[in-house]
């Protein structure tokens, strides 16, 4: 077998750009994907002959120390003639995995693998892609090629090879359940309690219909491999990459990464938080402040958030309705949800987008409803059913929460002014004294009221029944900083729907 290695002096480029190789397919023969502006830090080729018949060749490579994350593209040709090339990967220590034919590529990192390689770290030295031949035949020839990609630090992660949905829309899901990961517990077959797997809630999670979920157990991605292995099982359910980094002062999800983050903190302070937030956000991750008017004490240790005074930007979301406190209080807007610290941080003039989550701890199975799971439901406006995606229209703001989960209502707020509109999440610059046309868009609900709140304060004058939401509302300008946004209460007064805000900025 002849065999040819171009090795390419574009690591420092790939780490600059810091583009994410996204997974390797999970259960076809099509090459692992992986963004075509980014080159392969080096790429192997050869061509296999008869002489390879039943023979494995180990191809040697280098890797550099500080590697996070791991792709190999695979193809050969050659298939035509009935060619066949399995694969494998050794490290520098021990075999990572064998795929056979059944994969033409593969991804590795500490947190995760693709199924048939195992996940930790990747050592520095001399690796080697293990190639067997079962069959070649006596004229035959094969040329194949390796393509290796590699990244360093913690950035962006993604399960899935591709966007699940390629339209832009909106996209309901969950934010925020544990596993048997941490103390997650569901039941076994004997009906005792046991750490629940990673399947039992993307299950529940499917049955509610959900187009996205986070895997949320605290302190730690050990979820993560399991999320790869079941995304492709799962194709339209996006599995997004989280985390709820539990302190002793707060409690936070991470949304985006894998990578580790230390969370521990002995004081209430940035000085002491900025070490874990600061890195998710570097590492292009969304820092969410869980439940954060919950009480801290015996009964729910560290969860009310403590720190005060965090830089603009350090928080990208508020969890402001959490389906474990609703459950206890009976209401989505008592003081032990987060609505109270999202409107201090709006009125402070943070765009910090307002989201939901279950908490759920305990996934049904579908002969024990109702499923707690997307209860509330946040829903985001994305322009494709993909990580980056989530992340894009969580930072734009356009999300609302439902907060029974329905399925069929509909909550977004448009305003103009001089003959522009924007959505919730955008700013909207107007002169003191203009008029902005404020227009809430509500669907699947028939009878209730709909209110405008200015800077977290319901105006009277702004609040509509929502059989007759069809028209517009005035509202004038003082030349000040404002945000706005939408409530819908059902015909009982309960609050059913939470839009964010639009911002009003003084025109420049």
């Amino acid at each position: 077998m002849i065999v040819r290695t171009l090795v390419r002096c574009a690591l420092p480029l790939l780490l600059t750009m810091g583009t994410a190789v996204p997974a390797t397919a999970a259960a076809d023969d099509a090459p692992a994907r992986v963004d075509t502006a980014v080159r392969p830090f080096a790429t192997l080729t050869g061509t296999m002959t008869r002489a390879d018949h039943e023979h494995y060749r180990e191809i040697p490579f280098i890797l550099p120390a500080g590697v996070t994350r791991l792709t190999i593209r695979f193809s050969y040709e050659g298939r035509e003639q009935k060619a066949a090339i399995d694969m494998g990967l050794v490290d520098p220590q021990r075999l990572r995995g064998w795929s056979g034919g059944a994969r033409s590529g593969m991804t590795l990192s500490e947190t995760d693998a693709t199924p048939g390689y195992l996940p930790g770290l990747l050592p520095a030295g001399k690796w080697h892609l293990l190639l067997g031949v079962p069959n070649l035949r006596v004229d035959g020839h094969a040329p194949w090629k390796a393509e290796i990609f590699v990244e360093r630090g913690a950035i962006v992660t993604s399960f899935a090879d591709a966007p699940l949905n390629d339209k832009a829309g909106w996209y309901r899901g969950d934010l925020h359940m544990h596993t048997g990961n941490s103390d997650g517990k569901c039941s076994a077959q004997s009906g005792r309690k046991v750490p629940c797997p990673v399947y039992r809630t993307l299950e529940a999670a499917a049955a509610r219909g959900l187009d996205f979920i986070a895997v949320t157990d605290h302190n730690t991605t050990a979820q993560s491999n399991a999320l790869r292995e079941l995304q492709p099982a799962f194709d339209r359910l996006l599995l997004v990459p989280g985390r709820e980094i539990t302190t002793f002062y707060g409690h936070a999800n991470v949304f985006g990464i894998t990578a580790p983050l230390d969370w521990r903190m002995d004081a209430p302070t940035w000085a002491q938080a900025r070490k874990w937030m600061e890195a998710a956000n570097r590492a292009g991750g969304i820092v969410s402040l869980n439940h954060a008017g919950s009480p801290s004490g015996e009964n729910c240790m560290g969860c009310g958030w403590r720190v005060p005074d965090l830089p603009a930007g350090t928080v990208g979301a508020v969890e402001v309705i959490n389906g474990g406190t609703m459950a206890e209080t009976g209401r989505p807007d008592s003081p032990n949800q987060g609505i109270g610290l999202w409107d201090r941080l709006l009125a402070a003039g943070k765009h910090v987008t307002g989201i939901g989550g279950s908490d759920n701890h305990d996934a049904p199975t579908a002969d024990k409803l109702p499923n707690p799971v997307g209860t509330p439901t946040t829903v985001v406006y994305m322009k494709e059913l993909s990580v980056p995606g989530f992340l894009a229209g969580i930072r734009a703001g356009r999300v609302f929460i439902d907060i029974d989960g329905t399925g069929g209502r509909m909550l977004d707020l448009v305003a103009s002014a001089q003959g522009r509109a924007i959505h919730m999440g955008e700013t909207l610059e107007v002169p003191k004294g203009d008029e902005v046309t404020l227009d809430p868009q509500v669907r699947g609900v028939e009878q209730g009221t709909v209110a405008l709140l200015v800077d977290g304060v319901a105006v009277s004058a702004l609040t509509r029944a929502t059989d007759g939401v069809s028209g517009s509302v005035m509202w004038r300008s003082d030349g000040e900083r404002h945000s706005i946004r939408a409530e819908v209460r059902d015909k009982a007064g309960k609050l059913i729907l939470l839009g964010n805000p639009v911002y009003i900025a003084p025109a420049r």
